[in-house]
């Protein structure tokens, strides 16, 4: 069996549903032999391992451990999918401070364990935050860390799709920006349907404005959707995307979606947030965005929302002021380009 390399990946949370899907995802991909499963709770990571060795993937190494040091000692590429599941009745924003501990903790193990590790895919909510999080305190360069975004932009072609009655590979380039979150920055002036700018549709017969502002919501409300027809958070999507994420760090198939990346420039501050951006061998490269005077609004909008959520957590104690964060990660002081 050929794989993509034979570097150590470590899936972080892999007893989990997202996990033990991002797993399997990957060897299904064929990205590398080489798989460590890590969570605390060893007897269901010790199940997923038996059923993910009963697959028969040829050639493939899988280990598990609910050692931490173990799990992460010589990893070249982590997806942490660790943090608290997200449950009926809570926003992505609920899960704050516990989740932003968790990644606390991960960054620091991180810069213990492997701080030779190639990239970080961080994927548990709110993970602008969590991801932020974890760059401070791992000590690496912000192209080695991004977080899932792209499930927004997914969501949005799908629901355009559904509405147009076509496939979804007619629907090209949706693309959402800034957080993860109740205030992310839907675009539509990137999106072309059927080879036709969106924008030029919006507000015709064909697509009113009252049906693409309750198509918007149902995009931001996509992960809460999800909760109430499954009666659980979401798990094949996020765990399939990420590792789609890993494969382009790896330097597999380019990633197709915004990710979340750091942004520090004259328009965005010490922030990870959606951007669009690129995924290969050399890590996440922001892209600049642009749209619509009520789109580059929006976006402001939400990272601004993005900082309230960054200065809540300061206030919590678990990051440091941001004049702090260079002496933690120098790293962090630099200018990322892309606005």
């Amino acid at each position: 069996m050929e794989y993509l390399t034979k570097d150590k990946l470590v899936i972080v949370g892999a007893a989990g549903m997202i996990g033990s899907n991002m797993a399997q995802t990957a060897l299904m991909m064929n990205l590398t032999p080489n798989i460590c499963l890590y969570d605390p709770y060893a007897p269901a990571l010790q199940g997923v391992a038996e059923e993910l060795r009963h697959c028969g993937f040829e050639g493939a190494a899988i280990t598990y451990t609910s050692d931490i040091g173990e799990a992460l000692k010589d990893a070249a590429y982590i997806v942490n999918s660790g943090g608290a599941a997200r449950k009926a009745g809570m926003t992505r924003e609920d899960l704050l401070k516990g989740n932003a501990a968790i990644a606390e903790q991960f960054g620091k193990d991180v810069k213990k364990y492997c701080p030779d590790v190639k990239h970080v895919v961080v994927i548990f909510n709110p993970a602008d935050i969590t991801g932020l999080v974890t760059l401070l305190y791992s000590g690496l360069k912000p192209s080695q860390v991004s977080t899932l975004a792209a499930l927004d932009s997914t969501r949005l072609r799908s629901e355009l799709a559904k509405y147009f009655h076509m496939p979804a590979d007619e629907i090209t380039n949706s693309r959402t920006y800034g957080g993860h979150g109740e205030q992310m920055a839907v675009f539509a002036s990137t999106t072309l349907v059927a080879g036709q700018p969106l924008d030029e549709i919006i507000g015709t017969q064909r697509f009113p404005d009252a049906d693409w502002e309750a198509l918007r919501q149902r995009v931001i409300q996509g992960g809460k959707n999800i909760i109430e027809l499954r009666g659980r958070s979401s798990f094949q999507s996020p765990a399939y995307l990420s590792i789609e994420m890993i494969a382009a760090a790896m330097g597999g198939r380019p990633f197709r979606w915004p990710a979340g990346t750091y942004v520090n420039n004259k328009r965005f501050s010490h922030i990870m947030m959606a951007m669009e951006t690129v995924i290969t061998k050399d890590g996440v490269e922001c892209r600049p965005v642009s749209g619509s005077a009520r789109e580059e609004a929006g976006l402001d909008a939400s990272y601004r929302h993005l900082c309230a959520l960054r200065d809540e957590v300061i206030a919590l104690g678990v990051l440091p002021p941001i004049s702090e964060w260079a002496g933690i990660n120098p790293y962090l002081d630099q200018t990322v380009p892309a606005e």
